[in-house]
C-alpha cells in the first residue's frame, strides 16, 4: 500500500449465477475427424537467429499437427517461477502477501509484482522458487505447494511460468542480483485485490496468481 493511502476494505466477491447449457449430441466420427488435429508436430528445421543471456530466438519451419506447413519466430526460455508468499499468522481469512515494486524497462514504468525469476538450465522448479524468494526478499518458508503453471504469451514465447504458494514465512536477509533494485512489503490480500481492481497492478503473473488464490480461498470459506 503506497504511503498516504488508506487501508482498503476487504473486497466482497459476488456470487455468479452459472447457466447450464443444454445437452449437446456427440458429433459423428467423420465430423470429429474434420475438426480435430491428427498426429504430432513435425519440426523441419530450427535456426537460432539471436542468442542472449536470458533467452534465444529461433526461426522454426514445421508441419503443425493438423498438417499445415508453418514458419514461426519463437523466443525459447528455460522457464520461470513465481512465488505467492503468504503470512497468515495474523489472519487466515485475509492473509498478508509479499509484493515487490521495481522498474521494468520493457514496460517503461514501475510495477507491483510477486517475487519471481528465471530458472537455470535443468534447475528444479521448486528449488528455483526457494532460491528466488530468498534472493529477492530474504524470506524462507516452511511449506511449499504448486498453485498453477501457465504460458503468458504462447503465440511467440515458449516460457512457462510455475507458480508456488509459500507459507510459514521465515525472515532473513535479501541478496538480490547486482542489476536488481527491489522494494518489497507485506500487503493484505484484500488490499492487493483492491489494487488490481483500481488498475494499479498490471503485471500478468501477479494478476493470474493473486486472483486464482483469492478465488480458491473464497471457495474454502464456503465449504
Amino acid at each position: 500500500m503506497a504511503k498516504g493511502e488508506k487501508a482498503a476494505k476487504p473486497v466482497k466477491l459476488e456470487k455468479v449465477k452459472v447457466l447450464k447449457d443444454k445437452p449437446v449430441k456427440p458429433a459423428k466420427k467423420s465430423e470429429r475427424a474434420k475438426r480435430e488435429p491428427a498426429g504430432e508436430e513435425q519440426l523441419l528445421s530450427s535456426v537460432v537467429v539471436y542468442q542472449g543471456q536470458l533467452f534465444r530466438v529461433v526461426h522454426d519451419k514445421l508441419i503443425e499437427p493438423g498438417g499445415k506447413k508453418s514458419e514461426r519466430d519463437i523466443i525459447r526460455h528455460n522457464g520461470s517461477v513465481v512465488i505467492l508468499a503468504i503470512d497468515s499468522s495474523r489472519s487466515k481469512k485475509n492473509p498478508w502477501i509479499v509484493i515487490e515494486r521495481q522498474y521494468r524497462h520493457a514496460a517503461t514504468q514501475y510495477l507491483w509484482e510477486l517475487p519471481a525469476g528465471k530458472l537455470d538450465a535443468g534447475e528444479d522448479a521448486l528449488a528455483g522458487a526457494q532460491r528466488e524468494l530468498a534472493e529477492e526478499t530474504g524470506y524462507g518458508a516452511r511449506k511449499w505447494k504448486p498453485l498453477v503453471e501457465y504460458y503468458a504469451s504462447p503465440g511467440f514465447l515458449g516460457e512457462s511460468m510455475k507458480v508456488f504458494v509459500a507459507e510459514g514465512l521465515i525472515a532473513g536477509d535479501a541478496h538480490p542480483e547486482a542489476d536488481e533494485d527491489i522494494e518489497f512489503r507485506l500487503v493484505k490480500l484484500s488490499d492487493v485485490v483492491k489494487m488490481i481492481d483500481k488498475g494499479r497492478i498490471r503485471d500478468g503473473k501477479t494478476l493470474t496468481s493473486v486472483l486464482l488464490y483469492a478465488r480458491q480461498l473464497e471457495k474454502k470459506r464456503k465449504k
